[in-house]
C-alpha cells in the first residue's frame, strides 16, 4: 500500500523520513534510492510483535498544514503489509475448480504460491476501492 513519508535532509546528514500515519516510526538512508527499502524495514520493525491494527494510508494533503512537516518534501512509498504482519493465518475457503486452476496457473507464471497470489490480489483490490 502507498503510504506518505515526509522526507528531510540536513547538510551533512542522511535523508530522514517520518510516517505521519505511523506515529513514532522513522527511517533513514544515505540516498533517496535507498529510502523506500529503509521505510519498509522501519514499518516492519515498528509493528513487529504489535497486534494493533495498521492504519490505512492517508495522503500528503492531509498533513499539508501540519507544522511538524515543513522544510522537506513528501514521497509515497509502497509498504508491503504482508511483510509487516508476517504471521500467516490458515483459511479454509471454497472456490470454483476452474477458478482455482486459473489462479494456480497465474501464480506459477509469477513464481508465487497460491496463497501469495491471492493475498496480493486481495491487497490490490482493497487499495483500488
Amino acid at each position: 500500500m502507498l503510504y506518505p513519508i515526509y522526507v528531510h535532509k540536513d547538510a551533512g546528514s542522511a535523508y530522514g523520513a517520518a510516517f505521519p500515519d505511523f506515529p513514532g516510526c522513522f527511517a533513514a538512508a544515505d540516498d533517496l534510492q535507498s529510502l523506500p527499502r529503509a521505510a519498509q524495514e522501519a514499518a516492519e520493525a515498528h509493528f513487529g510483535g504489535d497486534d494493533d491494527p495498521i492504519p490505512a494510508p492517508s495522503s500528503p494533503e492531509k498533513w499539508a498544514d501540519d507544522p511538524d512537516y515543513t522544510g522537506g518534501f513528501w514521497m509515497l512509498v509502497d509498504v508491503d503489509l504482508a511483510k509487516v504482519r508476517a504471521k500467516a493465518i490458515r483459511l479454509n475457503i471454497s472456490l470454483n475448480e476452474g477458478l482455482v486452476q486459473r489462479i494456480d496457473a497465474a501464480a506459477k507464471a509469477r513464481g508465487q504460491s497460491r496463497s501469495a497470489f491471492l493475498a496480493q490480489a486481495a491487497e490490490r483490490e482493497m487499495s483500488a476501492a
